[in-house]
């Protein structure tokens, strides 16, 4: 995170950079020319890829960024062409895509404010989800229009069951991608269509449901959440809110006043 009026010079890093910018606006030199970034976009760089930055107005810009191991963008790329190839490239340093921006934000906290055990699966699925959603909005991918089908391929079934079965467990895309004999990103883009959900949002939904009927049986809040796979209490109550509209608290009161 970064918010300053500073021009940088000319410089190049050795990772891959994605970002967003908050506030205030900026010019900078690229790969692709000289670009111009304000609040609401995402901004991109490739490993040794010549760039600087100059504020534009009088007021600083701020900007949230990531910046990735070229070796793991490989990998992730060649998984996301069934090992064509191992190529990435972010071809437009200034984007306004919704579906970017949403992905990154995702990652960003995942990264900054996930505990490793409550964010791994989300780490890695919203990887490859941003990354996909850059090709597309580059124009360097086209979107697939498959509507979600109604029963599920069969390989997704055991990735699903996976999660159905333990989902105490913290579990990966590896994983997941393992049970159902597909690639990573196969398996995340199959189980999506498949469920409506991504694998995070469906293993979150499956652990409020078991603590939902764990709360019924008058067990501790506490020794709920740990038993259900979330970090704490308070993770606990925060996705329990967000799906139900009541703490879990509450909703124990609820259940034992009926």
């Amino acid at each position: 995170m970064a918010q300053t009026r500073h021009s940088f010079a000319k410089h190049t890093h050795e990772a891959f950079g994605i970002g967003l910018m908050y506030s205030g606006a900026q010019k900078s030199a690229s790969g692709r020319g000289m670009v111009e970034a304000g609040a609401g976009n995402i901004i991109t760089v490739n490993p040794r890829e010549v760039h600087d930055g100059h504020p534009i107005g009088e007021t600083p810009r701020g900007w949230n960024m990531l910046y990735f191991d070229p070796a793991l963008i490989a990998d992730t790329a060649k998984d996301m062409q069934d090992g064509a190839s191992d190529q990435y490239e972010f071809t437009r340093p200034v984007m306004d895509s919704p579906a970017v921006t949403t992905c990154f934000g995702a990652l960003f906290d995942a990264i900054t404010t996930g505990t490793d055990r409550a964010a791994r699966l989300r780490r890695d699925e919203m990887l490859f989800l941003l990354l996909h959603h850059a090709l597309i909005a580059s124009g360097d991918m086209t979107p697939h229009n498959n509507s979600r089908t109604a029963v599920a391929h069969a390989r997704i079934k055991q990735a699903k069951a996976l999660l159905d079965d333990a989902p105490e467990i913290s579990h990966s895309l590896d994983d997941l991608a393992h049970a159902a004999r597909l690639s990573k990103f196969q398996t995340l883009r199959d189980f999506t269509r498949a469920t409506g959900l991504t694998p995070h949002a469906y293993l979150i939904q499956r652990r409020i449901d078991v603590a939902r009927n764990l709360i019924q049986s008058g067990k501790p809040l506490a020794d709920i959440a740990h038993a259900t796979g979330f970090a704490d209490q308070s993770h606990l109550n925060r996705h329990f809110v967000r799906a139900f509209g009541l703490t879990p608290g509450r909703y124990a009161r609820a259940v034992r006043a009926n």
